[in-house]
């Protein structure tokens, strides 16, 4: 039986959802570590439309973290299915892995926000605030559910009350964040 199309989210406003977005629970990788915390992305609006994608996670007191860039997949639509693209090793641009990001759903204020991608193998529940009320994590893991994501996968981030503020300590290793955010 063919898996319904995805609903994806219509007419978002880039600017608004730009800045600070806490990872509230993922769909774990193995490439991922599995004590990071305070797992957080931050995107930024360049002036040619594309955005700039900082991901960052903490594990074992120091900071991972990879950037990239976002773009609209089709400019013309006005469906939020976006392309991140990283360059592998972080340090070394050379090998640009390319990612779909779509985000199916988002509140009316920007505050939290479930995202996935085609093959359903990764979904993200994020929010602005380190933690997310409970009633409203458990809509959004129905709402992976009806779009067939199989939630049982789901686990929570850690997330510190007081997130680090600067950046911690470089831990260069930022190739986990590819690996897992695309599968490779």
């Amino acid at each position: 039986m063919a898996k319904k199309e995805m609903d994806v989210v219509k007419g978002v406003d880039l600017k608004r959802y730009m800045g600070r977005w806490y990872e509230i629970a993922c769909f774990p990788s193995r490439f991922q570590p599995s004590d990071g915390v305070n797992t957080r992305a931050t995107y930024t609006l360049r002036e040619d439309g594309t955005v700039n994608v900082l991901n960052e996670t903490w594990s074992g007191g120091k900071r991972s973290y990879i950037q990239g860039s976002a773009y609209k997949a089709d400019p013309n639509s006005d469906e939020a299915k976006l392309k991140v693209k990283f360059y592998v090793p972080p340090f070394l641009p050379i090998i640009p892995v390319v990612g779909d990001y779509w985000i199916l759903h988002l509140d009316h204020d920007y505050q939290y926000a479930l995202i996935g991608q085609p093959s359903r193998s990764y979904l993200w529940i994020l929010c602005r605030q380190p933690h997310l009320d409970e009633e409203i994590y458990n809509q959004l893991v129905e709402k992976g559910k009806e779009e067939g994501y199989d939630v049982s996968k789901l686990r929570k981030t850690p997330q510190s009350d007081s997130p680090p503020e600067q950046e911690g300590p470089q831990d260069t290793k930022g190739i986990w964040w590819i690996k897992s955010l695309f599968g490779k």
